[in-house]
């Protein structure tokens, strides 16, 4: 692996699963939300975003953990030898996020964007997570299902699949 595309819903581990491939195969993990938000949840401006995506992209070596605009999820699939696809059904990443959410109110999320309080933002991230699984879901399946070419696809279903992993991340 030198090339790592963490993709899915939010609260499904990807940022856990993302740091476990870091430490195995010692890679740059770059998250896409760290570049998207600016403190207080301000949207960073679009261009930077992609240029930022498209840098690195372009690196030789890296773990990318998220979305960002849909022709940058297209561009990374083009150019990454992995891509782990967590899709848990929609109940278990709410009620991952969930817990996450209200781990945030006792001590800040530390991989979340910076100065980013959490808990204010729930319910535009369940509204957000509601889209990704009905619309944006199945434009990710049809993607992955048209770059047969990709060296190899893990597709995380459960919790069970995601701790076996973590376990064990080759």
């Amino acid at each position: 692996m030198t090339r790592v595309m963490v993709i899915g819903n939010a609260g499904g581990g990807k940022s856990t699963l993302g740091r476990a491939v870091q430490a195995t195969y010692d890679l740059p993990l770059l998250e896409v939300d760290r570049i998207q938000w600016q403190p207080g949840w301000h949207p960073a401006p679009e261009n930077e975003v992609r240029a930022t995506l498209a840098d690195w992209q372009a690196r030789e070596r890296w773990i990318i953990d998220g979305y960002g605009p849909w022709e940058q999820v297209e561009a990374r699939m083009a150019v990454c030898d992995t891509i782990i696809f967590v899709d848990h059904p929609f109940h278990i990443h709410l009620w991952w996020a969930t817990k996450r959410q209200i781990k945030s109110l006792f001590a800040p999320r530390p991989d979340g964007p910076p100065d980013c309080p959490m808990w204010r933002m729930t319910f535009r991230l369940y509204a957000m997570m509601w889209r990704l699984h009905r619309n944006t879901r199945p434009m990710l399946i049809q993607l992955i299902q048209s770059r047969p070419t990709v060296a190899r696809l893990i597709h995380i279903t459960s919790p069970t699949q995601l701790n076996a992993f973590l376990a064990n991340p080759v």
